[in-house]
């Protein structure tokens, strides 16, 4: 059975950051890498400008139905279809990435602590704790860099949605956190610690499987 870690924390905190650091850590053969970016639902049916204006900080833009299925489906062993998501039309796309079942599998997202069915299938939450200023203009630079944004949306989105989803949603769940990391990837002792529990965790199941 595979070893289901989720990270959380606000938009441009440095969940990816910090999971990026873990894989470094570990073998990539051993790891399952899953963000919940991919599980947004697809809007296709609205027009385009309605698709940039749509709450995707809040619970509800999200499949989790799909999500919890595919960390349970992996979590036993199987493999699953991946959904791909273009946030430049805020669409899913046709196609599907086949993800196999691995030893460790990694959930990052900023709302995964919001859904108790995703926390139960977790054996070890991280938060991952930044500053908001730091999170804004790390959000602001990629959503220019990355998806095609102006400054002014993704300033306009920040105040109307994104900040006041926070407060709601992201870090009340920070108490469902077994381990909550300042700083983001910049804290190695907090990630070196982290993964050195997941080596554990592989090194126990190579000895059982082995035994």
């Amino acid at each position: 059975m595979s070893m289901i870690i989720g990270i959380s924390g606000g938009t441009g905190s440095g969940k990816t950051t910090v999971a990026n650091r873990i894989l470094e850590s570990v073998s990539a053969s051993e790891v399952v890498f899953i963000q919940q970016d991919s599980y947004y639902r697809n809007l296709t049916d609205l027009p385009l400008d309605f698709r940039g204006v749509a709450n995707f900080d809040h619970p509800d833009a999200l499949d989790n139905e799909l999500l919890v299925n595919h960390v349970r489906r992996l979590k036993s062993g199987e493999a699953i279809e991946l959904p791909l998501y273009d946030f430049k039309t805020n669409s899913r796309l046709n196609e599907t990435r086949t993800v196999a079942p691995k030893p460790i599998v990694i959930v990052e997202g900023i709302l995964i602590f919001a859904d108790p069915r995703l926390l139960e299938q977790m054996d070890i939450k991280v938060f991952v704790d930044t500053p908001d200023d730091i999170r804004f203009i790390r959000r602001l630079r990629r959503d220019i860099a990355e998806r095609g944004r102006t400054i002014e949306s993704v300033i306009e989105q920040y105040l109307g949605t994104v900040r006041p989803m926070h407060m709601q949603f992201v870090e009340p769940s920070k108490r469902h956190a077994d381990v909550i990391i300042p700083e983001g990837g910049h804290n190695l002792v907090s990630i070196d610690l982290l993964s050195l529990k997941i080596r554990e965790r592989l090194a126990s199941a190579l000895s059982t499987v082995g035994g």
